[in-house]
């Protein structure tokens, strides 16, 4: 198998860029690095596909490994043939493959193993050949029966020789091909409720009473149109004990099918291999396809979930930072009292407390003379709110409050999903040893705001609040793929080597925790970097980790100007030799003097200067963009939090009103938006664009900001209907069932 040009042809790539790309991972170098430096060689990949080729790439090495480990079993069990050697090596999928080697497996103890251990393996291929037109069974199977090995009579023979037949088609790789494309074919999976849902355990104990999974209680839908959303909420119903789920297929074209593989014509075997190939199809096949199916299901709506959760996560953490503001964080909370965490702009805490303006304490004037104190005497310029509980009665705390101080002071809503996992964290502990877990939170709460990326990089990315069904994801596939998305999103934006912490140095191409660790050691005893070479002093940080790190890794005010750009120290002389073509120096970068360069550089030629200068196109672009911007954060471009001093209620929506809101989450059926009240309003699918979609990213991405029409409000349920279609355009979207 010629892996390069599977995957070139996959991938719709030269194959010259599927080696280079492969060639460039065994030699030990990070996807961020190989998509930001080594553009040239790879047809300037992103880091997004860059992973999809390198998972391709390992499942086909794997593949290849396994056919060879195949081989050498079948070998060593002296049943390898052309025949077999050629099926195995044309095998394209692990599936297939396992298939073609399944009769060969050693197996468990089974009903067809006690039959052949009895000695039955002759007649049952005398009766599966079929050859015979005349005699009586019960007659040629009396010569296998023998007392010693546990045949009594000729019906224990023919029975003993039915399992071994049943056994012999369920392990049948052409067999098994033909009835899995049927079952994908015609195959529906089917729910209803199960005979005994669990009680509820208390009060607590949402959705006990099967309320979430009630529309499963009776139905019904084509296996492969079955939406990913649908898949794990229904395999999350059957896990819980409230659905019954079973996968219904064409049984008559089963059974025909089954036939023509087994029958072979007239004989006076055709109705014992008849009765052998239906208990081996009940009992044997029927199960294990039903089985495959159902987990290839929830493989496909995992990868869909994971995919989708990483795509809000990127989003999530890429959200534009709130820089130069002095904020307040507060976390709210009802008897146990808000905590505040006043946060400067580089995020530094510079004083705590803790208020009781909600219920049962209700000390509201002491809690806003105490606020009102903060943020006089540190001149606070935004409160951050977290979302979680007593959120709403905060909101409007502080709301009437803003209303009363002659300062622009503002605040914002923050999820603060995960800020309580952060705070009981041993990372939480050590960054803050003399404060509690509750002023921990509030503290991180007021950091998100500030700088979501440097925050977020701390909380673990199962627990911020992007995703959907991400608890019933494989752990080890979500955490992979989750930390490849954190990477990106750190290498993407680069950090200050003298500021960032160990959590956000551990995710920069290169860095492991343990060397992290060992750069703000450096750091503390050192004092802060004037140069990206000093990196290579720091313990067990050699020549090859420096290659992948030094160029996400900035250093404002250093030695260097190039030092606080994404131009690689590996390029620097590129970058200057480019400076000096035109007449300028480094003394020139990020200055309105260099302005002109871009314009120089396309009148001269895009292809002559790279090559002067040694580097490609791709690279050049990149240096330009550098040398112009040092120190450029990609997330300024994007819209700032949105920033309020009032406060809406549920009560006050009202079907037809347009509403500004910020999107919270993008999930397979909708999206959620926060408008403001506290409770996130629904923009299902249908209502998310006026022509037809497969799913919401194509249109919305976690973040932005968009206008919404309230369709509906449930007070009751706390419920909020929206639509980004606009005013009167209520109805199905385009292409809908």
């Amino acid at each position: 198998m010629d892996i390069i040009k599977i995957i070139a042809k996959e991938f719709a790539m030269e194959q010259k860029l599927v080696k280079n790309i492969a060639e460039l991972i065994d030699e030990g170098n990070t996807i961020p690095f190989i998509a930001r430096y080594r553009k040239e060689m790879t047809g300037s990949c992103d880091d997004q596909k860059l992973r999809e080729l390198a998972d391709r790439l390992e499942y086909l090495r794997n593949l290849e490994k396994r056919k060879s480990e195949v081989l050498a079993a079948l070998s060593d069990q002296e049943k390898l043939t052309p025949e077999l050697e050629e099926a195995v090596g044309t095998a394209e999928t692990l599936a297939r493959l396992e298939d073609i080697y399944r009769p060969f497996k050693q197996k468990r103890r089974t009903r067809a193993t006690v039959a052949r251990e009895k000695g039955l393996e002759p007649l049952a291929r005398l009766i599966f050949a079929q050859e015979l037109q005349q005699g009586n069974v019960l007659e040629i199977a009396a010569s296998y029966v023998d007392d010693e090995k546990g045949v009594a009579t000729s019906e224990e023979a023919v029975a003993g020789a039915r399992d071994i037949i049943a056994e012999n088609l369920s392990d049948d790789a052409e067999l098994r091909r033909i009835l899995r494309e049927l079952f994908w074919e015609t195959g529906r999976i089917v729910t209803s409720a199960a005979a005994q849902a669990p009680k509820p355990k208390g009060p607590q104990d949402k959705g006990r009473d099967g309320g979430i999974y009630a529309m499963y209680f009776e139905y019904e839908e084509k296996a492969d149109k079955l939406p990913s959303h649908r898949i794990l909420a229904v395999n999350r119903g059957e896990r819980e004990g409230f659905l019954k789920v079973e996968l219904a297929a064409d049984e008559d074209t089963a059974a025909f099918r089954l036939e023509q593989q087994a029958i072979k014509g007239p004989s006076i075997f055709k109705e014992m291999v008849r009765e052998a190939a239906a208990d081996g199809y009940k009992r044997l096949i029927r199960p294990s396809l039903e089985r495959e199916i159902r987990s290839a299901l929830t493989e496909k709506a995992g990868e869909q979930a994971m995919k989708n959760f990483g795509i809000n996560l990127k989003n999530l953490l890429l959200q534009p930072p709130l820089k130069g503001k002095v904020v307040i964080g507060f976390d709210p909370a009802y008897r146990t009292g808000c905590k505040l965490a006043v946060i400067d702009p580089t995020g530094r805490v510079l004083d705590t407390d803790i208020i009781y303006p909600t219920p049962p304490q209700n000390r509201t004037a002491e809690a806003r003379e105490a606020l009102r104190e903060l943020i006089f005497r540190y001149k606070a310029d935004v409160i951050a709110i977290g979302n979680g509980t007593a959120s709403k009665e905060s909101e409007i705390f502080v709301a009437e409050l803003l209303q009363e101080i002659p300062r622009q002071v503002s605040y914002v809503m923050v999820n603060e999903a995960g800020a309580s996992v952060y705070s009981a964290s041993p990372l939480a502990a050590r960054e803050f040893p003399d404060y509690d877990v509750t002023l921990r939170s509030a503290v991180s709460i007021g950091r998100r705001l500030q700088d979501p990326l440097a925050e977020l990089v701390k909380i673990d990315p199962k627990s911020v609040g992007v995703g959907q069904y991400q608890h019933d994801m494989p752990e080890a596939e979500l955490d992979k793929t989750l930390a490849g998305v954190v990477e990106d999103c750190v290498n993407q934006v680069g950090v200050d080597l003298n500021t960032a912490s160990p959590s956000l140095l551990a995710y920069i191409a290169g860095l492991s925790p343990t060397v992290a660790a060992n750069v703000v050691d450096y750091r503390e005893k050192n004092g802060s970097f004037h140069r990206r070479g000093q990196l290579l002093e720091v313990p067990k940080l050699g020549p090859k980790t420096y290659q992948q790190c030094a160029g996400f890794l900035r250093i404002p005010r250093g030695e260097n100007v190039l030092d606080n750009t994404g131009v690689h120290p590996e390029t620097y002389p590129a970058a200057e030799k480019l400076l000096t073509m035109f007449d300028y120096s480094v003394y020139d970068v990020g200055k309105k003097t260099l302005e002109k360069l871009p314009f120089e550089v396309r009148r001269t030629g895009e292809e002559k200067v790279a090559s002067a200068v040694g580097v490609g196109v791709p690279t050049l672009q990149d240096m330009l963009g550098e040398l112009l911007q040092p120190g450029r954060d990609l997330r300024d471009q994007l819209p700032p939090p949105v920033l309020r001093r009032d406060v809406m209620s549920l009560e006050d929506l009202k079907p037809g009103m347009a509403m500004r809101g910020t999107v919270r989450n993008v999930i397979d059926f909708g999206v959620f938006v926060d408008i403001g009240v506290h409770q996130d309003g629904l923009v299902h699918i249908s209502q998310v664009a006026d022509r037809f979609i497969r799913h919401p990213s194509e249109v919305v991405k976690v973040g932005d900001q968009v206008t919404v029409w309230v369709l509906a409000v449930d007070p009751a349920k706390k419920r909020i209907s929206l639509s980004m279609r606009g005013p009167g355009k209520e109805g199905r979207q385009p292409g809908d069932k």
